[in-house]
Parts: structure tokens; C-alpha cells; sequence
């Protein structure tokens, strides 16, 4: 029988806390399990596994992340509107690290609402690539070099690789919005 108060959605969203504190890797049934005091036994009647808790997990990070992107994207359009969406992925990052590594696991399937929200982080990139009035293939190879150079950045950031050299990556991180901007201006 399940314990009462013990929900897929409460496991979801402990095991994001979890991974903010521990790191994503380290999150697995049975460490969820202590955390709640319970049988790992108890949790299966909520998640099949820890590749299933995982997803639960990326799905919690990449909701939460659109809708933060979404908000900071509203309205705004070109360099602005790609600054607010490249500096709320950094802005995730630095404040849920363990969340943050989850959206870049990608489960061998996806539930419904994994590919939801992976699709939204899509549409708000070519949302914000609108207003760089870019056509097919190009609008599909700007995600990806945005993807790409966003993401990469944060990545190396995050693993310390611009802590020893000047200037800081604060300082070269506008500069690099600056240059995708540049860049998707004059993309042909």
C-alpha cells in the first residue's frame, strides 16, 4: 500500500530539490527513499525506477525553466529578447545546479509531458529567433548554435573552466550575447 502523502508529483519534485543538493547524478530511488524515511519498496508503487524518477525529475526542471524563460521573453524581441532567455538558463544554472543537469538528460523514452516541455524550450527559442526574421534550414541551425553556445557556456562555467583566466566570464558573458546577435543579424 502506498504511504499516504506520497505522490509521483511530491517524488518529482523532492528528487529536483535532492539534485540541487547532491547533484543529479546521485539522485536514485533509494536516496529518495531515506530522505522520506520509507522502504524503497514504497516509492515503486510511484516511479517503476531511478531512470523513470529521473525523467519525472527533468520534467520538473524543464517546466519550471520554460516558464521562467517564457516570462523573461514576453515581449521583448532580438538582442533583448535573446539576452533574457540566455541569461535565465544561466540564472537556472547557478541557482538549481542539480536541476539544471537534469534538462540535459535525455531518457531512452519520453513521457508525454517530458516532450512537452522539452518542445516548449524549442518554440521560445525560435519564438526569440522571430524576430531575426530567419527561414528554414537557417532557423533550425540558429537552435542549434544558440543551444549550443548557451548551453556550452553555462556547462564550462559551472565546471569551473573560466575561473582562472581574465577576463571573468560575468565580463565575456554580455560580449557573447552580443556576438550571437551580431551573428544572427547578418546570418544569410
Amino acid at each position: 500500500m502506498a504511504r499516504a502523502g506520497l505522490t509521483g508529483a511530491r517524488l518529482a519534485q523532492a528528487g529536483a530539490e535532492l539534485a540541487d543538493e547532491v547533484g543529479f547524478e546521485q539522485v536514485t530511488v533509494s536516496a529518495l527513499a531515506r530522505q522520506f524515511g520509507v522502504q524503497v519498496a514504497s516509492l515503486y508503487s510511484h516511479v517503476r525506477s531511478s531512470a523513470d524518477l529521473k525523467a519525472r525529475i527533468t520534467t520538473v526542471a524543464l517546466t519550471e525553466l520554460a516558464d521562467q524563460a517564457a516570462d523573461a521573453v514576453a515581449g521583448r524581441a532580438g538582442r533583448d529578447a535573446l539576452s533574457a532567455l540566455a541569461n535565465v538558463y544561466r540564472d537556472y544554472a547557478r541557482a538549481h545546479p542539480g536541476r539544471y543537469a537534469a534538462t540535459r538528460f535525455l531518457p531512452g523514452t519520453a513521457a508525454p509531458e517530458l516532450v512537452e516541455a522539452g518542445r516548449r524550450h524549442s518554440e521560445l527559442t525560435r519564438a526569440v529567433l522571430r524576430g531575426y526574421e530567419l527561414d528554414e534550414p537557417a532557423q533550425t541551425d540558429a537552435v542549434r548554435l544558440l543551444g549550443s553556445t548557451i548551453h556550452g557556456y553555462i556547462t564550462l562555467e559551472s565546471a569551473g573552466s573560466f575561473a582562472f583566466s581574465r577576463p571573468s566570464s560575468d565580463d565575456s558573458w554580455p560580449r557573447i550575447i552580443d556576438a550571437l546577435d551580431t551573428l544572427l543579424r547578418s546570418w544569410s
